[in-house]
C-alpha cells in the first residue's frame, strides 16, 4: 500500500489517561508511566506515537486522549506537531474515552477507522507491528471489529485472554486472522497453563481497530447512557458549546471499560489477528528485567552494584549503592525511595493508595 492508502482513513487513538501507580516513586499524578522514559530516551507515549506517525497514519490523525491533570504535559511533549491532545472532563474508564474519539473521528469521516492503542506499552519489532496495523485497518474498514492478540510465551495470570475460533478467508491480508470465540478474564495459574497448552488463546493487548460509525452503533446497542451523552455532544463539536456538551456527556456515561461494555458483547462481529511483535505492557518494575542487555540487573542513573543479581535499581536523585542482594527493587528520587522484593512489584500501587489515605499526597 502507499502511504496515502495507509493513512487517509485511519486515526490512531492513543489512550493516555492512566496513572501508572506501580511505577512509584518515579511515577506521580502529573508524570504517570506513559510520560516516563523507562527504556529509551523517549517516553513510552512518545514511542507509541513514533511507531505509527508518519509511517502508517498522518500525524494530524493522531488523537491522544487524556485527563485534565495531564493535558499540559502531554501537549508540551508534542509542541509543534499536528498531533492532537483530547481532554476528557473526568475519568470514566475506557468506554467513554473511545466513544469520545469515535465521535470526533465521525465528525470528520463517519467511516474513518479508529486504531485504539494504549500509551504505555512497548513493542520491539516495529516492522511486524506496522504490518499488523495495516492489515487490521484494512479489515476494520469492511465493518468488522479487529483486535490484536499476543501469542503467549508463558502462563500469565495478569492478562485477559482471547480464544481464537475459525480462520478467516481474507485474501490480500498480510497476516492471518481468526474469528473471536470468546473474551476471557484473567485466569488462575492452572487455567493459564491450560490456555497455553491448548494453543487456542492469545493475550488481550488492549489494541483494536474499528470504524467510527461501527463503534457508535455498538455503543448505541449496549451503553444507553453514553449513547445519549454522545447524541448531545456530537452536534456541538466545533461550536462554543462543545465543552459544556462534553461535560454533560461524561456525566451521563457509564464508567465502564470498552471490553466489558462493548467488545465482549460484539464478539460475533470481532476478529483477532495474532501478532508476534515483541510486545510488553511494562506493567511493573519487575517487567524491566525483561529488557536487560546481557546483564544480571536493570539499572538507570547514578547507581553502583556489587554482588547483586535479578534486581532493578534506578536513581534520579542521590547516588545509590547496593550490596549483596538478589531480586530487589530499589528506586530513588529526590524526595522518596522504594525498596521492595522484585516479586512484590505488583503491590506498589497499594503503597500509593496508603500515602494518599494518610495525607502524604505531595509524594503521589
Amino acid at each position: 500500500m502507499s502511504r496515502q492508502d495507509d493513512s487517509g482513513g485511519t486515526w490512531a487513538v492513543i489512550m493516555a489517561g492512566g496513572s501508572g501507580t506501580r511505577f512509584w516513586p518515579l511515577s506521580r499524578k502529573t508524570r504517570p508511566k506513559q510520560l516516563l522514559s523507562l527504556l529509551t530516551e523517549r517516553s513510552l507515549l512518545a514511542e507509541t506515537v513514533a511507531r505509527v506517525a508518519p509511517a502508517v497514519v498522518d500525524p494530524a490523525h493522531v488523537l491522544i486522549v487524556t485527563g485534565p491533570a495531564l493535558a499540559e504535559p502531554t501537549r508540551a511533549l508534542f509542541e509543534g506537531s499536528p498531533v492532537r491532545t483530547v481532554v476528557e472532563p473526568r475519568a470514566r474508564n475506557t468506554a467513554p474515552c473511545i466513544g469520545l474519539a469515535a465521535a470526533l473521528v465521525a465528525h470528520e469521516r463517519p467511516s474513518g477507522v479508529l486504531a485504539v492503542l494504549p500509551a504505555d506499552q512497548t513493542i520491539t519489532d516495529v516492522a511486524a507491528f506496522r504490518r499488523t496495523f495495516r492489515a487490521a485497518s484494512a479489515l476494520a474498514s469492511t465493518g468488522r471489529i479487529v483486535t490484536v492478540g499476543i501469542r503467549p510465551s508463558h502462563p500469565e495470570t495478569g492478562y485477559g485472554y482471547i480464544r481464537r475460533g475459525a480462520a478467516l478467508e481474507s485474501p490480500g491480508l498480510e497476516v492471518a486472522a481468526y474469528a473471536v470465540q470468546a473474551f476471557v478474564e484473567k485466569p488462575n495459574r492452572a487455567t493459564a497453563e491450560s490456555y497455553l497448552a491448548s494453543g487456542d488463546y492469545d493475550w488481550n493487548a488492549g489494541m483494536f481497530f474499528v470504524r467510527a460509525d461501527v463503534m457508535l452503533a455498538a455503543i448505541g446497542r449496549h451503553l444507553p447512557g453514553l449513547a445519549a451523552g454522545l447524541a448531545e455532544y456530537r452536534p456541538a463539536i466545533g461550536t462554543p458549546g462543545e465543552e459544556s456538551a462534553l461535560a454533560r456527556c461524561f456525566e451521563l456515561a457509564e464508567p465502564i471499560s470498552i471490553d466489558f461494555g462493548v467488545m465482549e458483547k460484539e464478539a460475533d462481529n470481532t476478529v483477532i489477528i495474532p501478532a508476534d511483535i515483541g510486545w510488553s505492557d511494562v506493567g511493573s518494575w519487575r517487567t524491566l528485567l525483561d529488557f536487560r542487555e546481557g546483564e544480571d540487573n536493570f539499572t538507570r542513573g547514578d547507581v553502583s552494584l556489587t554482588d547483586v543479581s535479578g534486581s532493578v535499581v534506578l536513581s534520579t536523585g542521590p547516588h545509590v549503592e547496593v550490596l549483596g542482594v538478589t531480586g530487589l527493587t530499589v528506586v530513588a528520587t529526590p524526595d522518596a525511595v522504594l525498596v521492595a522484593p522484585i516479586d512484590r512489584s505488583q503491590d506498589v500501587g497499594a503503597l500509593v493508595k496508603r500515602l494518599n489515605e494518610t495525607g502524604r499526597q505531595e509524594l503521589t
